[in-house]
């Protein structure tokens, strides 16, 4: 209701940005953010290539409780004389960019300019995998995530995981000790799970892999427990003091950031790595299509009205995007698009059935590459060519970060079904290049004026 009261006076848009680790986040926000404030070519956003978005300025954010989004900071990351990637979201964040712009309607634009204030919230996308902890006890839990971590691809890497398991006696005397070497261990079989090799996405508990400020708290020190669904736990035993730390996990993480943060939001982006899963095979594209399913199932979906804007937003557009499309030659960007689409086709009719707008995108908010032809004995490449980073390695070639290369990653198939049984296993080649050098105030980017469009153009009509 005070979001409602203080939308009368100055219109606002609560935008979400999330998606799993190292989708970049951090990178897109950057270039939104700039490209607001400083212009550039986007056709394909009206509203600022029809030059009705006449400023666009930072102001302070409303949300006393949230880190500021530090735009600053990562825009010189980019821009500097050793130019970087900036640093990964580990934290929520948030920034508020207000927008002055001439309506395009008659009425509207006789009546004077309007403003716009965008509230840009950063979250990491393995918190979100977290909500539906929200509808299950901590037996259930341990259950079901003891049996994934005994069916592959997860069998592989549970080895030392299951050994710890063994050893703990859920009706023995709660050990403090115990506990946390359990949730160590546990841990460390999530990030395992989570390498470019596996790259698996489903592996809740969020703040485990991405801790941020409760990084050794007593909230993190549990362990799932080989046990049955529905087993009562003593008080006083191990099991007990592992399932109230987990109740408490809920209740004072899980909790406050659905309804403080989450709930609150209007339009959605998802960020989505395809390309890493893609390459890892058919386990990990699977695991990813169940992770974003299930993270659109945590989404309140669908057109907003009076009721739902005093008492509980509605997100009723959100845009799965698969980044670093700049990896790949352009003939290959709308089949990776065809891909995500359907990798989330189940998650897009849920959403468009309870009326909110979905929609997919493959693109790379900052472009790192430009494309070139290469003729290789008798063969025609169509490559990707740019600066990679300094330590990269691509077969027995070695990068020093100052030299281009002219790399062929590999073909996406035009039968998107393709990509997902597995046969691109290791045929797909990347590295990592440094970002570009920014031109007319700005960096060249792939489709970001789309995704603009889509989530914010309708607020500038």
């Amino acid at each position: 209701m005070a979001d409602f009261a203080t939308s009368l006076v100055s219109p606002s848009l609560r935008l979400g940005v999330t998606g799993l680790s190292r989708a970049g986040k951090t990178v897109f926000i950057t270039a939104l953010v700039n490209a607001l404030i400083n212009g550039g070519r986007f056709p394909a956003f009206e509203a600022l290539s029809g030059g009705r978005i006449t400023r666009a300025y930072l102001e302070p954010q409303p949300d006393d409780d949230l880190p500021r989004f530090a735009y600053e900071q990562h825009a010189r990351a980019l821009t500097g004389e050793d130019r970087h990637w900036p640093e990964s979201t580990s934290r929520i964040s948030q920034l508020r960019i207000a927008v002055e712009y001439v309506p395009s309607g008659f009425i509207s634009r006789s009546l004077g300019r309007g403003k716009l204030n965008i509230d840009i919230v950063d979250y990491p996308g393995e918190w979100l995998l977290d909500l539906p902890l929200l509808r299950m006890g901590y037996a259930e839990w341990s259950a079901a995530t003891i049996a994934a971590s005994r069916a592959a691809p997860r069998l592989a890497y549970a080895a030392e995981f299951h050994d710890t398991l063994a050893g703990l006696d859920p009706e023995g005397p709660a050990d403090e000790l115990a506990a946390i070497r359990a949730a160590e261990i546990f841990t460390a079989y999530l990030a395992r799970c989570r390498r470019d090799d596996v790259s698996l996405s489903s592996l809740p508990p969020g703040r485990f892999l991405m801790p941020g400020d409760y990084k050794g708290s007593p909230l993190l020190a549990f362990a799932p427990l080989d046990i049955a669904p529905g087993t009562e736990l003593r008080k006083g035993s191990l099991g007990g003091l592992m399932e109230r730390r987990y109740r408490s996990y809920v209740a004072e993480i899980v909790k406050p950031f659905f309804f403080g943060h989450f709930a609150r939001l209007d339009r959605q982006i998802v960020l989505v790595d395809a390309l890493t899963p893609l390459n890892a095979g058919a386990a990990a594209v699977n695991d990813l299509e169940q992770a974003l399913t299930g993270i659109l199932s945590c989404f309140r979906q669908g057109p907003n009205a009076l009721l739902s804007a005093l008492f509980g937003r509605r997100i009723d557009r959100v845009l799965f995007a698969a980044t670093k499309a700049d990896l790949l030659h352009h003939s290959s960007h709308d089949r990776l698009e065809n891909i995500l689409k359907l990798i989330v086709s189940d998650a897009m009719t849920r959403a468009e059935f309870q009326g909110a707008e979905v929609d997919a995108a493959a693109l790379a908010a900052v472009r790192a590459t430009r494309e070139a032809t290469v003729r290789q004995k008798g063969e025609t490449l169509e490559c990707i060519l740019g600066t990679p980073l300094a330590g990269e390695k691509l077969g027995d070639t070695h990068f020093d970060g100052a030299t281009e290369a002219a790399i062929f990653p590999g073909d996406l198939p035009k039968d998107a079904r393709k990509a997902l049984d597995g046969s691109l296993e290791g045929s797909l080649k990347f590295v990592r290049f440094r970002p570009p050098l920014p031109r007319d105030g700005g960096w060249p980017h792939i489709r970001l004026d789309r995704a603009m469009e889509f989530l914010l153009g309708d607020r500038f009509r």
